[in-house]
This record gives C-alpha cells, structure tokens and sequence, in this order.
C-alpha cells in the first residue's frame, strides 16, 4: 500500500473531510440501504486514498470523489450481477435482509437522509434504471454539471443529457399521482 507524504495526507484528509458528507449520501442513494452505503462510501474513500498522488490540487475534489463512488458502486453491480444469489436452509431469521427489521433504530444521519425526500419519491427513484438514477442523483441532488457529471460517470455529454432527461421522465411518470395528491398539478 502506497503511503502519501505528511502534506499529501493532511490535504487528502483535509478535503476527504470536506466532503465526506456527499460521498456517503451519493453512496446512500446509489446502494438504497445504510449498510451497503457504509461499505461502498469506504471502499471509495480508501480507492481514492490510494491513488490521490494522482489526483491534481486545484481541481473539483469533489466531482473526483463522486466518480470514484459511482464507478465503484457500477463495478459492484456489474459483479453481483454475475454470481448467482443463494441463501442456506438453515440461515433463518438471517436470511431476511437486515432493512426489512422494523424493530431496528436507525442511526441520525440515515433519518435525516431519508427524511430528506419523501417515501414516494425514494420509491420512484429506486424504479428508474441504474444508468438514469445516477444521472440524475448527480444533477438534481448534488448539483454537479452536465460537463462534471460526463467526467464522473465517464459518458459523453449528449449521453449525460439525455440520461438525465429519461431519468426525469421516468421519475414524472412514478411520480404523477402523488404530484396530484400534493396540489403540485
């Protein structure tokens, strides 16, 4: 494991710091559960400890942070997506996946995350397509650019703006009766 001199370290965790709080939350939005946030906003933050030698002072931190947690989240995906999911006869109650226990007390951060947006709009964004969610995860939450949002996920520009524009579409549709209910049509 590569080490970062004294300055380098300080700088790494300095603005690590700064936005540790936008890397977990696109983290939680991404995963849709605590846990794999917790995970997945680790497994990026030791990525991007690890090659912050790399990393240019005096650009978007930030934006480089975010890509790292997004096109780590994608390689988990596109890796679970390969391996057949089993579950063993005698796991019980373990088996039942630690989000559907109601009796479970959340930690404050997760209550503010998720009372953030309402639970139809959570629901309507966790139905959209991964590819369309991100996009707009990353315009419309953490107000990264069209431009920015290419470099994160690595797509070109026409691509982000038409993701973001069926990812917006898509959420209207989910979201069309509860906008009616709220007086917002």
């Amino acid at each position: 494991m590569r080490q970062l001199t004294g300055r380098r370290r300080r700088e790494f965790e300095r603005l690590a710091k700064r936005h540790q709080r936008d890397l977990f939350n696109a983290a939680r939005r991404l995963t849709r559960t605590l846990s794999d946030a917790e995970d997945l906003s680790q497994e990026a933050l030791v990525k991007a400890y690890l090659s912050f030698d790399q990393f240019e002072l005096g650009t978007n931190f930030r934006a480089w942070l975010l890509k790292i947690v997004t096109t780590t989240h994608i390689s988990r995906c596109r890796q679970q997506s390969r391996q057949p999911q089993t579950t063993a006869w005698d796991e019980g109650e373990d088996a039942i996946p630690r989000e559907w226990h109601k009796s479970d007390s959340l930690p404050p951060e997760t209550i503010v995350i998720e009372q953030e947006l309402d639970e139809p709009v959570q629901q309507a964004l966790a139905q959209i397509p991964e590819e369309f969610r991100s996009t707009v995860i990353l315009c419309d939450m953490f107000d990264l650019s069209y431009r920015e949002i290419a470099q994160v996920l690595n797509i070109p520009l026409g691509t982000v703006r038409s993701r973001i524009s069926r990812g917006r579409q898509a959420l209207a549709e989910h979201l069309r009766d509860y906008a009616r209910q709220r007086g917002y049509l």
